[in-house]
């Protein structure tokens, strides 16, 4: 699930992109708002994590902005600026949520997690089909039960295709779900992916299957239907 996540901070901008990698998420990471802007313009984002104090502007102008579209992204602020009126101001304006620095990482990943779960937004906390259930909070995937040890890539496109089970998933839709701007990408990046996620699927007996439609894309479809 792509995050774009908006900090000037390098330090800290590393560190919550570390976070959100463990917890299953593909961050892109910008420190400004005109890069912000042509992020939004360039790529299909879930969330959106962001500054207010940016060096070319306010973090405030970027949730304006969204709001204004017919289908915003979530946005959850994260500022030092801790004023009940800069708390109000921040969610008068669009914002879903406003964190305060410092913060427990836990905290932000719980609470962008609850943003995602809001009517009409992408995120359930579990999902399965057949015999497999896929924990997305925990990061844990299932067989009949029984924990499945996998790589987390594979995992975050067996979310991708299960979010979506039953439905063809395009090859570009894949790569922008599943990459961000700095990963090497290469073309027969999700090709090679689907196999080792089918692999994968076919030894720890998972009654699922991930059918190849050449030319249109992938579908994750319960074996036994």
């Amino acid at each position: 699930m792509r995050i774009l996540l908006v900090e000037d901070n390098d330090r800290l901008a590393e560190f919550i992109s570390a976070g959100l990698k463990s917890a299953g998420f593909v961050p892109d990471v910008f420190g400004t708002v005109a890069d912000a802007t042509a992020a939004f313009e360039s790529a299909a984002y879930q969330a959106a994590i962001l500054d207010l104090g940016l060096p070319d502007g306010d973090g405030l102008d970027i949730v304006r902005a969204q709001r204004a579209k017919a289908a915003p992204c979530p946005i959850m602020v994260l500022t030092a600026r801790d004023r009940v009126s800069d708390r109000v101001s921040g969610l008068n304006a669009g914002a879903d949520d406003y964190l305060l620095k410092p913060f427990a990482m836990e905290e932000l990943i719980a609470r962008l997690r609850a943003i995602l779960r809001r009517p009409g937004a992408a995120l359930s906390v579990e999902l399965s089909l057949g015999n497999l259930t896929f924990d997305t909070a925990g990061r844990e995937v299932r067989v009949d039960g029984q924990l499945v040890a996998m790589p987390r890539r594979e995992m975050e496109m067996l979310e991708h295709l299960l979010r979506r089970s039953g439905k063809v998933v395009s090859k570009r839709s894949l790569e922008e779900g599943l990459y961000g701007f700095d990963d090497d990408v290469t073309p027969n990046s999700v090709e090679v992916l689907v196999s080792r996620l089918r692999k994968r699927l076919q030894q720890t007996g998972a009654g699922v299957t991930v059918h190849t439609l050449r030319g249109i894309g992938y579908m994750l479809a319960d074996g036994a239907s």
